[in-house]
């Protein structure tokens, strides 16, 4: 007989759903180990966690053998700011968890109406991301925010230009591809402009935003703009220039209790494998090496 249970085997063993395994682990209740991104149970501690924790009940009352869903949780979805590396996690690892990648300031929103179960953050604050508008919005609630990849922010440019750039000064004259609003983005590109001591005005910005990091290098791309402020990974994508200009910390915002279901594990276990960082390498620009560290950890 193992010494450690599986959440399947505990939820046999607790005659419940693996759901309220989860919720358990959750909240704190439970002796747990995690190994490679899996949850494995004690089972000597179990046992007398069970002997600690059982309440008295009448004879004629059955052991529960299912568990109302919690029609509250939020939908497996994960929302903010668009990776390319992050989307093909998503599918590569089978997770299940859909995704709605329309900007970060787009995703806080969703969170806030409970429509998501995880964020993508690149937010710039002083010297830090992200972290501090977790805590200022969602501070009193189960969120946590742990890292997901470094990458590196610049000029996404079209090869053969007259004078290509090497700093944003340079862009002036030339037509520059914007993002929408609620991209994260935007604000490190006005970050990057108040730096130069430039303002939104120097820019002949193209008629139209784009709504994912792929989209900018695309219109780039196809000459639809000259240049862009995008990630090293989308200009490689597409063959395109490239200037370094910033690394960014693209978190992840979890709900707590999800971050345990099924199918953010899966991912996570897959995010451990070789795979994971081989095509980080390949798409360039990535620094995976601090993935799931927590920056901050809400109530």
């Amino acid at each position: 007989m193992s010494e450690y249970l599986t959440t399947r085997e505990l939820a046999a063993l607790l005659r419940v759903r693996e759901r309220k395994v989860y919720d358990l682990v959750a909240t704190g209740s439970l002796p747990v180990r995690r190994v490679t991104g899996k949850l494995l149970f004690p089972r000597q501690e179990i046992q007398e966690w069970i002997a600690g924790s059982a309440d008295p009940a009448p004879a004629h009352a059955p052991m529960p053998e299912t568990i109302p869903l919690d029609h509250h949780a939020p939908p497996a979805v994960m929302t903010g700011g668009h990776d390319p590396l992050l989307e093909w996690a998503l599918r590569e690892s089978r997770s299940g968890i859909a995704c709605l990648m329309d900007g970060a300031l787009d995703g806080l929103d969703r969170a806030d109406r409970g429509e998501c179960i995880a964020v993508g953050l690149h937010v710039p604050e002083g010297d830090d991301w992200n972290a501090g508008v977790v805590e200022e919005r969602f501070g009193r609630a189960p969120w946590v925010l742990v890292e997901w990849a470094r990458r590196v922010r610049g000029l996404i440019c079209r090869p053969g230009l007259p004078r290509p750039p090497t700093c944003l000064a340079d862009v002036k004259g030339l037509k520059f591809q914007t993002r929408q609003k609620e991209a994260a983005s935007e604000l490190v590109l006005d970050r990057l402009l108040a730096a130069e001591g430039m303002g939104r005005d120097a820019l002949t910005c193209a008629g139209t935003a784009e709504r994912s990091e792929t989209d900018l290098a695309l219109a780039v791309a196809t000459g639809r703009a000259d240049v862009g402020l995008g990630i090293a990974a989308a200009a490689r994508l597409h063959n395109l220039d490239f200037v370094p200009l910033v690394e960014e910390r693209f978190d992840l915002m979890v709900w707590r209790r999800a971050y345990f279901e099924p199918s953010f594990q899966k991912l996570v276990a897959f995010c451990r494998e070789p795979a994971f960082e081989a095509r980080a390498a390949e798409l360039g620009g990535y620094d995976v090496s601090g993935f799931g560290t927590v920056h901050f950890n809400g109530a």
